[in-house]
This record gives C-alpha cells, structure tokens and sequence, in this order.
C-alpha cells in the first residue's frame, strides 16, 4: 500500500504528485482528502496554481473559476481567478464565477493530478458544471497540469 505523506506533498512536483495519486488507493486518497488535512493540502494544490498557469494559453480569457470541493464533513470553496494575463487563487465567495465545477474530494484530486478524464467525469456526474462550458472545457488548457 503507497503511503499518501501530506507533508511530502509540498516538496513533490506536479509530475510526482499525479504518480502518488495514481499508485494510492481511492481509500487513502478519500481518507486525506476528506479528512483533517484536507485544508492543508487545498492550500497547497491552490497555492501552486499560479505557478502553473500558461497566459499564453489563456490569451485574453477574463474568468472566475470556482471549484466547489464537496465532502461529508462540508466544501471548500476555491477561486482561481484569470485576469488580464495573470493567475490568482482565493477563497472570496463574493466573486461571481464564470463556471462553478463542484465534485468530490476524491474526484477533485482525480483531475488535477491528470489521472481522471475530465470528460468521462462529466459525463458520469462525478463533476458538475454551472456557467460558461466553453471556460471549463479550456481549463486544462490554462494550467501546465500532468498527464496521468
């Protein structure tokens, strides 16, 4: 069994991360995400995000990304905001989102570390969507993100 260190997390990069994802049981991914740490490793997920955007993907997209991480014990709520070639993330709930995803804990790290076909996840309401499609289909294209 992989053990799922949080403390690691923050020194892995992306690539690392998407293999440790991808080698732990849905039990310990669900049990970390879901758990008392899950603050922390939101945080750092999020914190990483503007390090990893591409604005030369994004050109001159302007959108409120919401991502609504759902779970037993309630969501968090993120924020990755593009605007004029430049990437921030926040917890503000007074942004207006261009598109909302909400989904799982489990699912969440799912598609952030490459390992789940955003589609599919769609498509089988693991993620949903609320708002402008167009954005949340570009999303992976904004964020130098691992393939799974």
């Amino acid at each position: 069994m992989t053990d799922l260190d949080l403390a690691a997390y923050a020194d892995l990069d992306p690539a690392q991360f998407s293999a440790l994802v991808k080698s732990a049981p849905k039990s310990q991914l669900e049990a970390v995400v879901d758990g008392p740490n899950r603050d922390a490793l939101l945080s750092t997920i999020f914190a990483r995000m503007p390090a990893l955007f591409r604005p030369e993907k994004a050109g001159s997209t302007n959108a409120v990304i919401r991502w609504d991480i759902t779970s037993p014990s309630g969501s968090a709520v993120w924020n990755v905001v593009i605007a004029d070639g430049t990437c921030t993330v926040n917890q503000d709930e007074s942004l207006t989102p261009k598109v909302t995803l909400t989904l799982g804990g489990y699912t969440f790290l799912q598609l952030i570390s490459g390992n789940g076909n955003p589609a599919m996840l769609v498509m089988t309401g693991k993620v949903k969507i609320n708002g402008d499609l167009a954005t949340a289909a570009n999303i992976a294209n904004y964020f130098d993100l691992p393939k799974g």
